[in-house]
């Protein structure tokens, strides 16, 4: 339906467990292509384990790097401390040397305007890349974050929260770009019967049923909101998704979000998505990535 897409995944993976979905949904849609994933946030070795071990799952040989651990805030790391848990020897898992950043500019600049970017943890990477290569802003074909919160209640959101530094010089760099904020993204949940489908996906989806349902009784839930997941469609499905126009973002101290139209502007904000397809779009890449047919015929 798209043609395909090359991108680099910057993922706070292992915490909220809409990370990991996110990088099955990538595995299974076949317009895009996962050059690279980088780590973000906290204990990035140990996110970057994890993320080499769903793309094992889902038969893959990913290339991750690890990246920076600590907020340029200064702001405490959030950390549950459920993160791999449910995942066997861990430490068996490589990942690729060097830092993500490095990495981030290195890739960019041997492809300048070829790749996307999607970044759905705290924007540390990026700020770290753009202070070692202002030519980042112009080097990313196209920019993808989840955060934010625009809505008339609006609140500091995590992943603006955990770095208001890093969020604040990526979002005013004049990279094009894309934001889905969570008015948006809790508008869609998976629940038991997604999860049945989910569950019943194989290996991959097995591990990845197991650390949904963990997520659930850490929020004593039994279901949960794929903010990262839709994300990664805004990329993959904008047929689902309705933008506003240009517009520039403002990130106070506290990480509370507010945008602006400006035709000048290079951000533009998720304004409206169809929930009902997102939540099946979500579900069948991630059986897709899986190598299985989905029960649901889909």
């Amino acid at each position: 339906m798209f043609s395909t897409r090359q991108l680099i995944l910057d993922t706070d993976i292992g915490s909220d467990v809409d990370d990991a979905m996110a990088l099955a949904l990538i595995l299974g849609t076949p317009s895009l292509e996962l050059v690279a994933t980088h780590t973000v946030y906290g204990d990035t070795r140990l996110r970057a384990r994890l993320a080499r071990r769903y793309g094992a799952l889902a038969g893959r040989d990913l290339t991750v790097v690890a990246g920076t651990a600590e907020p340029l805030s200064g702001r405490e790391v959030w950390w549950p401390g459920h993160e791999g848990t449910l995942h066997d020897d861990l430490e068996s898992e490589t990942f690729a040397p060097g830092s993500a950043p490095e990495d981030l500019v290195a890739r960019l600049q041997a492809n300048p305007g070829e790749l996307d970017v999607v970044a759905i943890g705290p924007l540390t990477n990026l700020a770290a890349a753009l202070e070692l290569e202002p030519q980042v802003a112009q080097w990313i074909r196209h920019l993808w974050v989840m955060g934010g919160h625009f809505g008339a209640d609006a609140k500091p959101e995590h992943n603006f929260k955990s770095d208001h530094v890093a969020a604040r010089t990526v979002l005013t760099a004049g990279i094009p770009t894309t934001i889905t904020a969570i008015e948006i993204t809790q508008q869609v949940t998976i629940g038991a019967d997604l999860l049945q489908r989910i569950r019943a996906a194989g290996a991959l989806g097995a591990a990845l049923g197991a650390d949904i349902e963990q997520w659930w009784a850490y929020w004593k839930e039994t279901w949960n909101v794929p903010h990262d997941p839709i994300a990664v469609l805004t990329l993959s499905r904008p047929d689902l998704f309705t933008l506003s126009p240009r517009g520039r973002i403002t990130i106070a101290d506290d990480g509370l979000s507010t945008f602006a139209p400006d035709p000048t502007g290079t951000v533009r904000i998720v304004t409206e998505l169809d929930t009902a397809a997102a939540a099946e779009e979500i579900t069948a890449r991630i059986v897709a990535a899986s190598g299985e047919t989905d029960g649901d015929g889909s």
